[in-house]
């Protein structure tokens, strides 16, 4: 394998997909990657939505110019040109090669949740190559950008010893969780926050819906709905309500009670099969997470708890917001033949930088009281005071505030909890997280252990409960990240200043950002959302800035980002798109079914005549066997539209 540059780009197709609204991903992201002689240096880390301002982006771009324009902007960050990589992968649109996926080594299982897989798998080549990992990619479903027909099993467990890999299908919780993200119209995580905030409680048969329902094929798009309508039926009729929340809280809570409990089954049990059928010594082994069910903390605690595995292996962007970089490791492992190779994940902190406060600092010169430098004592007071913005460096990558990019506030107060859930326009109830010394884990939290990347939940011991109220669930459990002073060593030294000053080793921390708008990447993003939460103080690049004149302020939203590249077709692009790959006019709702149909497209060349009309009666025949279904596809070509359209802090998907 030729030493160089690497390019994964994980994003949706171009052309006529963004003129019909048609997305098949989600959470697009970009790694740029390293290679010199057996070493991988993973660069940069793009999470599309922190660019584009929408939220799990997933609007494809226009054409391939300008999804070139865009990857050239990424790379000139690190003075690099698209010309400068030895091969591109990812995307068919701008791949250099095909030889880089596993698609046709697992002709049964779904490449997307292979990538996923080795996202977690390779974090450590070092481990990979020495020793036993028991790994589990399990989200909700693959998508068909690359490997074009549905694999016979969706989800991937796998053992690996000393590099040598055996891979199975199993089943995974994510689409009974997205089952109930679709009936109560609330993403996963505010579902896993209201079921333990309140007391409300109800039962059901969890061991006939875990023998009567499988969750591991296509059948996983429409039994998660039917099993949840039995939960739910089940919960409600045996509900007591808990009096501090509305009837619609506690039956929601109740029943993702029942959920969370029926996943961690589903969890237990590919566990237990796998480590009967392999042998497997969990003290032993380790436990590799992928897949955006691995977002679930009480689980992944769990599983490490219950099995006592040696570690636990997850990068911070366990979701689809990581798939460029597990598709890297994957392809650098097969082309290097499936020999060792030297790759460490190196930090969380692979986003954007920014050097601009100085301008953006002059462009506020009337709201900036004074700018100092940082001084220990100065932040401890500042956060007794009431929450800061901290902005520092390069942003981390994943769904979850690390440190670099967060509102940081005083544990030892529920008020604190309080002013951070009203700066960002959440519920009352919603959780927040703590940061802590990680040398200090063990004295505050029961059977706790490193965890970099808020990827598990600790019980907070007694004689601290009533010491750290901001950051207690109902339960006294958080979700816990760990610091030490080689991964943070700015936010390290406030948070070892905070411990000195009050004997609390860690803050509160949640992502600075505001209700459906991704985390703040910009320094003028920032300084935006202070003024507009009437926060006085923000430290940014080491820099104490304290501002004043807030009702002076005009903005009332999040300072645009670059929102026109995504929002706009401009009308002589979508004609020439439009003349170049539908010639005979097909209507927007036959284009629409064709790209939703892989096999038609993959068959049929709608540029020619025939395959125009061969399109026509394909899709005339659809519409013949369900009457509901051209309405249906109209409708949805309408609602994504206006999604797209809509893009930005008040967009939801």
């Amino acid at each position: 394998m030729k030493d160089g540059y690497y390019l994964s780009v994980y994003v949706n197709p171009v052309g006529l997909q963004r003129v019909l609204n048609v997305t098949y991903r989600h959470d697009a992201n970009v790694s740029l990657w390293l290679k010199r002689g057996d070493r991988v240096t993973l660069v940069a880390h793009w999470e599309i939505e922190r660019i584009s301002g929408q939220k799990q982006h997933r609007t494809p771009f226009l054409d391939l110019d300008h999804l070139r324009s865009f990857l050239d902007e990424r790379l000139a960050e690190h003075d690099l040109t698209l010309a400068d990589m030895t091969e591109v992968w990812g995307t068919p649109d701008v791949d250099t090669t095909d030889d880089y996926h596993l698609g046709d080594e697992y002709p049964e299982l779904a490449y997307h949740a292979l990538s996923h897989l080795y996202s977690a798998l390779l974090l450590d080549t070092e481990k990979y190559f020495g020793g036993t990992t028991l790994g589990f990619a399990v989200d909700r479903g693959p998508e068909f950008v690359i490997e074009r027909v549905v694999k016979d099993k969706w989800f991937v467990g796998c053992v690996v010893r000393d590099g040598e890999i055996t891979v199975f299908p199993v089943q995974s919780p994510a689409p009974l969780y997205g089952a109930a993200k679709d009936r109560f119209a609330m993403r996963e995580g505010t579902l896993m926050a209201l079921a333990t905030a309140t007391k409300a409680h109800g039962q059901c048969d969890r061991d006939a819906i875990l023998d009567e329902f499988v969750f591991d094929d296509i059948t996983s798009l429409t039994t998660p709905a039917t099993a949840l309508d039995r939960i739910v039926g089940q919960v409600g009729s045996t509900l007591v309500s808990d009096p501090q929340f509305t009837a619609e809280e506690s039956l929601v809570s109740a029943v993702m009670k029942e959920v969370q409990a029926i996943s961690v089954r589903i969890m237990e049990r590919n566990v237990e099969t796998a480590m009967e059928r392999h042998g497997i010594d969990p003290a032993r082994t380790r436990l590799a997470l992928a897949g955006g069910y691995a977002l679930n903390c009480p689980t992944n605690s769990h599983l490490m708890d219950k099995y006592g595995f040696s570690e636990l292996l997850a990068p911070p962007c366990v979701g689809d917001d990581g798939q460029s970089i597990g598709m890297a490791l994957a392809a650098f492992l097969k082309k290097c033949g499936g020999r060792r190779f030297s790759f460490r994940f190196p930090t969380a902190y692979l986003g954007g930088g920014d050097s601009s406060l100085g301008r953006v600092l002059e462009q506020h010169a009337s709201f900036v009281a004074d700018v100092t430098d940082y001084d220990d004592a100065t932040a401890i007071a500042d956060l007794r005071n009431g929450p800061v913005v901290w902005f520092n460096g390069r942003s981390e990558i994943g769904p979850r505030a690390l440190g670099n990019r967060s509102l940081l506030a005083d544990p030892t107060t529920y008020t604190s909890k309080e002013l951070l859930n009203q700066h960002k326009q959440r519920e009352w109830w919603r959780p927040v997280a703590p940061v802590v010394l990680e040398e200090h884990i063990d004295t505050w939290f029961e059977n706790a252990r490193p965890s970099p990347y808020m990827l598990e939940t600790f019980t907070i011991r007694g004689a601290h409960r009533t010491k750290i109220p901001a950051v207690a669930h109902l339960d006294y459990s958080a979700r816990v990240q760990t610091l030490t002073a080689e991964q943070n060593p700015a936010l390290h030294r406030l948070l070892r200043a905070f411990h000195d000053a009050t004997g609390v080793p860690m803050l509160c921390n949640t992502s600075l950002n505001d209700k459906g708008e991704p985390i703040i990447e910009k320094v003028a993003e920032a300084v935006n959302f202070c003024l507009r939460k009437r926060i006085e103080v923000a430290y940014l690049n080491g820099r104490r800035v304290r501002f004043t004149n807030f009702d002076a302020y005009p903005e009332t939203e999040p300072l645009p980002r670059d929102h026109t590249r995504f929002t706009t077709v401009p009308p002589d692009a979508e004609q020439r798109i439009r003349a170049a790959l539908n010639p005979h006019g097909l209507p927007d709702v036959y284009l629409y079914r064709y790209l939703h149909d892989n096999l038609m497209v993959d068959d049929i060349d709608i540029t020619t005549p025939e395959g125009a009309q061969a399109v026509r009666e394909a899709v005339d025949a659809q519409f013949a066997a369900d009457p509901g279904l051209r309405a249906y596809s109209e409708n949805r070509m309408r609602e994504r539209g206006q999604k797209f359209a809509s893009l930005g802090a008040t967009y939801a998907f």
